[in-house]
């Protein structure tokens, strides 16, 4: 069956454009957890007295609309343990459902999952980004969680000419008035759709982290498009209970803000890593947290499915010991890019 191409607009750790200096922290956040699921443990979990807060089904293998909280992603799942869900849960705190445009959201305790879903995304894309964003906006303070921790974007052929101009290019420019942001992916799915954006919200700010060996995204210059994608290469959070959450933007083989080893997968692979081990050391220069390759919790993106064995087994032989990361197939943000990787993870700490 021929599919449309989807874009998740791969976010995570998405951070105001010129952070404060110094975050206070809250003093008693209820602890925030994150966990893989099978589709039937988040069922059974969704049906208990204590649901999640909210989760994203990978290669979810049925409609999981009816399931309050799951916002379900059509990619071709490459791993094998098949599809899954990444599902976030909070200690303690009063639930609360609400909307807010076309966003629909959840809370507990400290923290807030919300989602929502444009069908039509072809026309206008920018003016599309631009209310979509500003219903996200609202979303947030209608909460009373105003602070977006991570965000996850998908869009109908992130590759294609929009009217002169990539899509991608041209979401970039809707969202430029947002204050978060993160690297765009396209994912072929099994169904069409349109524009989507879910996201992880807190009481309290996240502290933006940037990877020295890049250029800030925020400052790539014009050859990347009229707008730069402003967006953090990784963010720490306060995540309750002496921890400290670190989340890691899509990871891919740029240098500066060039893109390297064009058409060569496994040395983009390489690269890739080396990339984050640099996000991981930059992170810890922020926070009394240590965090290895071996204690993330990653996703895996690649642009072609026969790629999918020779990254894993990249990944595996540099990360003895670790949890294996889950694969699905996306078209990346840059056409010449074949692979991209996100993660994040929890360890005992505080922010500096």
């Amino acid at each position: 069956m021929t599919a449309t191409p989807l874009l998740p607009l791969q976010a995570p750790c998405l951070q105001p454009l010129r952070p404060p200096l110094h975050v206070a922290l809250h003093p008693l956040l209820h602890p925030l957890h994150a966990e893989r699921l099978t589709p039937e443990a988040w069922l059974k979990q969704a049906a208990s007295t204590r649901p999640p807060l909210g989760g994203l089904g990978w290669g979810w293998p049925a409609d999981g609309s009816g399931t309050s909280g799951l916002a379900t992603l059509h990619t071709p799942v490459l791993s094998d343990a098949g599809p899954w869900v990444d599902a976030w849960r909070s200690e303690g705190g009063e639930g609360a459902t609400g909307r807010s445009g076309a966003v629909s959201w959840q809370s507990q305790g400290d923290w807030a999952f919300g989602q929502l879903d444009i069908p039509d995304a072809d026309s206008d894309l920018a003016e599309t980004a631009l209310r979509a964003y500003g219903d996200v906006f609202a979303a947030l303070q209608a909460c009373g969680r105003p602070h977006v921790l991570r965000l996850w974007n998908y869009l109908p052929r992130i590759n294609a000419d929009g009217g002169g101009l990539e899509r991608y290019r041209q979401f970039n420019i809707g969202r430029q008035q947002a204050f978060i942001d993160a690297g765009a992916l396209g994912t072929t799915g099994a169904q069409a759709g349109g524009l989507a954006i879910r996201f992880l919200a807190g009481r309290q700010p996240a502290r933006p982290v940037e990877n020295p060996r890049q250029v800030p995204a925020y400052r790539y210059s014009a050859v990347h498009g009229p707008r730069a994608p402003t967006f953090s290469r990784a963010a720490l959070a306060d995540a309750g209970g002496g921890r400290v959450l670190l989340f890691i933007s899509g990871t891919a083989s740029i240098v500066g803000e060039r893109s390297l080893h064009p058409g060569d997968v496994r040395a983009q692979t390489e690269e890739t890593l080396r990339n984050l081990q640099a996000v991981l050391d930059a992170a810890m220069a922020h926070c009394s947290a240590r965090y290895t390759l071996a204690s993330l919790q990653s996703t895996v993106y690649v642009r072609h499915a026969e790629h999918a064995g020779a990254v894993l087994a990249l990944w595996a032989a540099a990360v003895p010991g670790g949890p294996a990361p889950r694969c699905v197939q996306a078209d990346i943000c840059r056409a010449e890019l074949l692979v991209e990787i996100e993660a994040h993870a929890f360890a005992p700490g505080a922010l500096a």
